[in-house]
């Protein structure tokens, strides 16, 4: 079953009829578990809501990226695909007669689309998962990527969701936000909105992804910028340069960065003029530097400067590196770059202009004097050679992507002053890929009551069949009632709330309230309980019950993880089972590369160890594997959260 409504972007303009807001469908789409194909919920697998029972009904909530509606009037021809209305049952192009099936494999087709604006599920008990957030880079023409966000959150707020996860594998400008975004703000993108650690792959806790972020962030540029480090001068350039852009010194990862995604909002929405050209220094809230040097002492390092460009001959450009050379006795590096910085764009003594530009091929500071006029109107007239105050958002990004590669991604990280520093910034940054869970509680039984003549009582459930060891496991739920409600009446909802959440508590009934033994079921519920007291009710199933597939989410697999980094359960990272003792490790963690096939054979290091031959009939886990990871990865490719986080 599908709802369909439609929401306003932004609000009406009087007396504009032809500036109509756009508009945006969202679908509410009800999937009936019982009948899906899909009954278990790989993300409630691997956020540890596994031993949750299944319920009864899973709500999607849908922006198509085309603006249609998946409940619309016209639906897709199977075969050639040309557009039917939804009362014709033959196509007139290929004659395809068009069946309940084919329309069942349309509509599962699109909850398995990543191309969606929005995509999220919630569970009948409140669980729900944010499945994918695309924004403009995703291929919405009109809600960003904190547009989005803001609506989904509004929705979890209204329907009184419980608890929403996210599988956070989100890109921003190609890189990975999620690492990006922990060294500017402390933590995800989706932080912002209240989303908080929820568990790491590798058996990561809170603790280390905290202490992963303070590191790397707080890492100092100083050690680049070292006078013995003369192999990676690229980088060095790249520093110098964007430290002599900022009117702040630039000390740790935290603020380059910070400053580099300013400096990229800030050009998307600035148009340059002649004007800005010989504008002050752009300003960037950072931790303000102080300037002990002597007038006398910077006249005379700007007038070493203007000596070399002097001697330079033609339009050639000179690298920042070079001119640095040049003058490296005459002062500190730090006062060099301050001079340079002061320089570009004014016009010296003899009529000529100092220019600076970042090289778009080789990503270097170049400078050059030029005639006053030529350098006025050049830089605007050429995006490639923008002056120093107004680099190009091309190269920004380059820039961006550059020093990401370097100093950040633990696959590409260029070597540090020693392994010392080194090592624990590599770590730093593994980490932080290797936590991309994160769950925001809503905790809906906080709500303000609307109706004060009501009484509400969160339930949990003990099975007094303890072989049905689900009972305990199973999430309390919020049973509201009138003032004058008896214990049996409470009985009663109790059975009925469990009955309609959860497919395998069908055929449940409640017996009595623990810990009330001997309490008569006329007796006043709120004479009896306390304000907000939870209590547990202890029931049995009737009859036999047949709906014990539905007892968890993790389905009937039976399955133990022991992985030499402490991982006890699926945290959704490719695993693979030793032939012998059947033990599930990480492949990553046994020194298979994400990027190797899994073996065709496997045994852990403890079976090694051990004397117990091989089973001959020993059982290949590859194609298990396969299924395994397989669903893994697919949950992960298939969490696609935005490729635009604007």
């Amino acid at each position: 079953m599908t709802w369909q409504i439609l929401f306003r972007i932004g609000d009406l303009t009087d007396g504009f009829p032809e500036s109509v807001p756009a508009v945006v469908c969202l679908d509410v789409v009800e999937e009936d578990v019982a009948r899906s194909r899909s009954v278990y919920c790989d993300q409630c697998r691997v956020f540890g809501w596994s031993a949750h029972p299944v319920c009864g009904k899973r709500y999607h909530f849908i922006i198509k990226a085309d603006g249609s509606s998946i409940g619309g009037y016209h639906k897709p021809c199977m075969c050639c695909g040309d557009i039917l209305h939804l009362s014709e049952s033959r196509c007139k192009s290929c004659n395809h007669v068009t069946t309940t099936d084919d329309v069942e494999d349309w509509v599962y087709h699109q909850l398995e689309n990543t191309t969606h604006l929005l995509h999220g599920v919630v569970h009948a008990n409140g669980y729900g998962h944010l499945l994918r957030v695309n924004g403009r880079e995703g291929g919405s023409r009109f809600l960003s990527g904190c547009h989005i966000m803001d609506f989904w959150d509004r929705l979890c707020k209204t329907l009184g969701v419980r608890k929403v996860s996210v599988m956070d594998v989100s890109k921003k400008y190609g890189l990975d936000y999620r690492l990006l975004h922990a060294i500017m703000k402390g933590h995800p993108w989706y932080g912002d909105w209240g989303y908080e650690f929820g568990s790491g792959s590798y058996c990561l806790t809170q603790e280390a992804y905290k202490n992963a972020v303070e590191n790397l962030s707080n890492l100092p540029l100083s050690i680049f910028l070292s006078s013995g480090q003369n192999a990676h001068s690229r980088l060095q350039d790249m520093l110098s340069y964007y430290q002599t852009l900022s009117e702040h010194k630039l000390v740790n990862m935290r603020d380059l960065f910070c400053f580099l995604m300013y400096l990229i909002n800030d050009v998307r929405k600035t148009v340059p003029k002649v004007d800005d050209i010989n504008c002050k220094k752009r300003r960037y809230n950072a931790p303000g530097i102080s300037s002990s040097w002597e007038k006398n002492d910077i006249e005379c390092v700007k007038e070493a400067i203007l000596r070399v460009l002097r001697a330079v001959s033609g339009s050639n450009w000179v690298s920042w590196r070079a001119v640095r050379g040049a003058v490296c006795k005459v002062a500190s590096p730090e006062l060099l770059d301050y001079c340079l910085g002061e320089l570009e764009g004014k016009v010296v003594h003899d009529g000529m202009v100092v220019n600076t530009r970042c090289n778009p091929q080789t990503g270097t500071l170049e400078c050059r004097l030029e005639a006053a006029n030529d350098s006025c109107y050049g830089i605007i007239a050429n995006n490639n050679s923008s002056g120093l105050k107004s680099p190009s958002e091309e190269n920004l990004l380059q820039c961006l992507k550059d020093l990401y590669e370097s100093l950040l991604h633990p696959q590409m990280m260029l070597k540090y002053v020693t392994e010392e520093t080194r090592i624990p910034a590599l770590t730093s940054a593994q980490k932080l890929l290797d936590c991309k869970q994160f769950v925001k509680a809503y905790s809906p039984e906080m709500l303000l009551v609307s109706d004060f003549y009501k009484i509400r009582i969160p339930c949990q459930i003990e099975l007094a069949d303890e072989s049905e060891a689900c009972g305990g496991r199973t999430p309390p739920e919020l049973i509201v009632l009138p003032m004058n409600a008896a214990v049996y009446d409470l009985k009663v909802e109790a059975t009925n709330a469990f009955q309609d959440v959860y497919l395998m508590f069908r055929r449940f009934q409640v017996d009595e309230l623990l810990g009330y033994r001997g309490v008569d079921d006329s007796t006043q519920v709120n004479l009896l309980l306390g304000s907000k007291e939870t209590v547990c009710l202890r029931g049995r199933f009737i009859g036999k019950n047949g709906l014990s597939k539905f007892r968890m989410e993790r389905g009937l697999e039976r399955w133990t993880v022991d992985c030499s980094c402490g991982a006890k359960d699926d945290d959704g990272e490719r695993m693979l089972a030793c032939d012998i003792c059947e033990v599930w490790s990480h492949t990553r963690c046994s020194d298979i590369h994400d990027t190797n096939p899994v073996p065709a054979r496997f045994v852990c290091p403890k079976c090694l160890n051990c004397d117990s031959k091989t089973k001959s009939s020993g059982h290949c886990k590859h194609e298990t594997v396969t299924n395994i990871s397989t669903s893994s990865n697919c949950f992960g490719n298939g969490l696609l959260v935005p490729r635009d986080v604007r």
